[in-house]
């Protein structure tokens, strides 16, 4: 299964535009991760997300915003007008967490998510333990009296 999960920041604003039947949306953004080692320079990476996904983007997105992208990792390979082939990896979007920087710790958090239907979401129910009495004794059961 390709799964993908990447901490980055945005590096370029998502750009919504249209399938061609004016249907669906797709948004596309480029996003930088730093490198695996200190001298390694930051991989920038195009990431892609369709339909609701693609609206969440282009609301919620700005330039240098920290977000965390769960997604599959495509690799394609285009061909040069010089005849040499150039390998182009994409990210496409599931799922996109937001995170914001606390200004009094320094840390970076999950942002909550806005509600989608004008309502927040539902307080859990309270639980409560029903008190249960475990028998001690063996039923009186008489095996040789049930019928056949």
């Amino acid at each position: 299964m390709n799964s993908c999960i990447l901490q980055a920041t945005v590096v370029e604003a998502p750009q919504l535009r249209y399938t061609q039947d004016n249907q669906t949306p797709v948004a596309e953004m480029v996003v930088q991760f730093p490198g695996l080692s200190s001298k390694d320079a930051p991989s920038r990476l195009k990431v892609v997300g369709w339909g609701s996904v693609a609206q969440e983007l282009q609301d919620r997105c700005r330039t240098n915003d920290e977000v965390v992208l769960e997604g599959r990792l495509k690799i394609s390979s285009l061909l040069k007008p010089d005849g040499s082939r150039e390998k182009v990896t994409e990210l496409t979007v599931s799922r996109v967490h937001h995170l914001s920087l606390d200004s009094a710790t320094g840390i970076l958090a999950q942002e909550e998510p806005e509600p989608r239907y004008g309502r927040g979401p539902a307080a859990p129910a309270p639980v409560t333990a029903s008190p249960t009495v475990a028998s001690t004794t063996a039923p009186d059961v008489d095996y040789d009296d049930i019928p056949f």
